[in-house]
């Protein structure tokens, strides 16, 4: 089986298990957007999976984002490009300006080089916040107990609209764990999201990953990031 093959048959496993969980929660299907990571393989591999059928595309690194974004493998395609991983500030406006979802604002700091890198563009750029859910210290996002504030403040940059919350599933504890952190993710949107702003809205929970993404769908995820599972029996390729 060729590779393109494999990867759609993939796809086609991942589509059917994110149906089942959202089934097995009561949710319809169709409110979960899958974000296909594309960080293990090159533009190539990455084509083949939006040619099965997934045109939600996210990449954890700035240059691989510009580099797929970029190639030629993806003339006449118009995939939904989303960031997902760290961006530095000598990155920002580069990555701002292909439109991609970014889901690492983690400080206003980070918000606040989007925001100018967006001004500079003359765009909005859509974000999410990354909570640190777990209390993990080895994980990137704001404390839950400063969600409230920053949310409050948000009006104060003009070329972002943050449009949910983000976080990372716990290294350790399992199911019971991992689903803590969600529920959680998802209690932080519901009291504090009605408070934003005009011009946000805070109603995305990009949470769940390969190996959890069925605990966020129970929790109310609208948004999984799926890596691994979308490549097995074609990694490695260069990325």
């Amino acid at each position: 089986m060729d590779r393109a093959a494999i990867i759609r048959d993939n796809l086609h496993r991942v589509q059917d298990q994110i149906a089942e969980a959202a089934a097995k929660a009561g949710r319809d299907p169709r409110e979960v957007k899958l974000v296909g990571v594309t960080k293990y393989v090159d533009a190539t591999d990455a084509r083949h999976l939006y040619d099965a059928g997934c045109h939600v595309l996210g990449e954890s690194r700035p240059q691989q984002l510009w580099e797929k974004a970029g190639d030629d493998v993806f003339a006449g395609a118009r995939p939904e490009w989303h960031m997902i991983g760290a961006l530095q500030s000598n990155k920002a406006r580069k990555t701002v300006a292909l439109g991609p979802t970014i889901h690492s604002v983690d400080s206003y700091r980070t918000l606040a080089k989007i925001n100018k890198a967006a001004e500079q563009e003359d765009r909005i750029a859509e974000v999410l916040i990354e909570v640190n859910c777990s209390g993990d210290p080895e994980k990137h996002g704001l404390p839950p107990s400063q969600v409230e504030q920053d949310i409050r403040e948000l009006d104060m940059f003009r070329n972002v609209r943050v449009v949910g919350l983000m976080t990372m599933g716990p290294r350790a504890g399992g199911a019971e764990a991992a689903r803590k952190s969600f529920a959680l993710l998802r209690e932080l949107r519901d009291k504090h999201g009605p408070q934003a702003p005009a011009g946000h809205d805070v109603k995305e929970l990009s949470m769940g990953m390969s190996g959890d993404f069925a605990e966020a769908i129970a929790e109310g995820a609208t948004i999984v990031r799926i890596g691994s599972s979308l490549w097995e029996g074609v990694r490695p390729s260069k990325a």
